[in-house]
């Protein structure tokens, strides 16, 4: 009895000792320029919140705009701490992606580094202590990166849910009905050809035609004034997910352009929190 009693007494500091390890908070962390490729546009900057784990910490990936041809993630630092500060439970991926040229990484090479990308923060969840609940947050040419990633790819990770901010949705009508002269030039810099010579190709890259009943939950915000990218096309894409009943927020703002600051973009990311806290669980 006593070669007993005494074993526990030896081994108890032992025991607190692991469930005080267990009880350690991980501290707030910041890895800017992480490669998830080769290419050196293909980086991201991570932010990693305290405490966090790979049961309930959830991922927010950002997506610039630019045109598929321009365009940095720094465009999105400033919103950052916003999401930070909103959103204290998320960690956040900035990313980079190629650009295209004319002539170099014309299109699906946005597409495929944004899944790229993806498979990557999903390959990283022990190492980054993260969990599989991916959201992606997309400005203009992102918006559309982050649409075709939520609705064209459910390995190795469904998205929960998609926030666009004026994202070309279907670039058949982008390209023949056109918010200003610049736009089918800019589309064949990009795809190489034009609706008809690259049919496939434009079908490929239209995130509406993708929608089903199974689509991620998807918040379209969107300028009335918009002159780069139409509100015809967040309103295609707003009634197809309507169509197929998919969980969606349609935010349109009729004296905006493409983009919005002030009171506007506080409205906006209030009900981007709205959203992600009633959908992403």
């Amino acid at each position: 009895m006593k070669t007993f009693f005494y074993s526990i007494v030896l081994s108890a500091p032992l025991i607190f000792s692991c469930k005080k390890e267990e009880k350690v908070s991980l501290p707030a962390e910041t890895r800017p320029d992480v490669a998830y490729g080769t290419d050196p546009k293909q980086k991201m900057d991570v932010y990693l919140p305290a405490g966090r784990n790979t049961r309930s910490t959830k991922v927010i990936i950002m997506i610039h705009g630019g045109g598929w041809v321009s365009g940095d993630k720094s465009d999105f630092s400033q919103f950052v701490d916003t999401l930070k500060r909103r959103l204290p439970d998320y960690a956040i991926f900035n990313i980079n992606y190629r650009l295209a040229d004319g002539t170099n990484n014309l299109f699906p090479t946005q597409e495929n580094d944004v899944k790229a990308a993806v498979e990557f923060i999903y390959g990283k969840r022990q190492e980054y202590q993260i969990s599989d609940k991916l959201v992606l947050v997309g400005a203009s040419a992102g918006g559309h990166l982050s649409l075709l990633q939520a609705y064209k790819y459910n390995s190795p990770v469904k998205i929960k849910a998609v926030i666009d901010f004026f994202g070309p949705t279907e670039l058949v009508s982008f390209y023949n009905s056109p918010p200003n002269p610049t736009i089918p030039q800019l589309l064949r810099q990009v795809t190489g050809g034009t609706p008809v010579s690259h049919a496939t190709l434009y079908f490929q890259s239209s995130p509406y035609n993708f929608v089903t009943p199974q689509s991620p939950p998807t918040m379209i915000l969107q300028g009335g004034l918009d002159i780069v990218v139409s509100p015809s096309q967040s309103e295609m894409l707003k009634n197809r997910l309507q169509a197929n009943g998919v969980a969606h927020e349609y935010v349109f703002y009729p004296g905006e352009a493409h983009g919005w600051v002030g009171a506007t973009l506080t409205d906006s990311f209030n009900r981007i929190d709205r959203f992600l806290r009633q959908h992403v669980n």
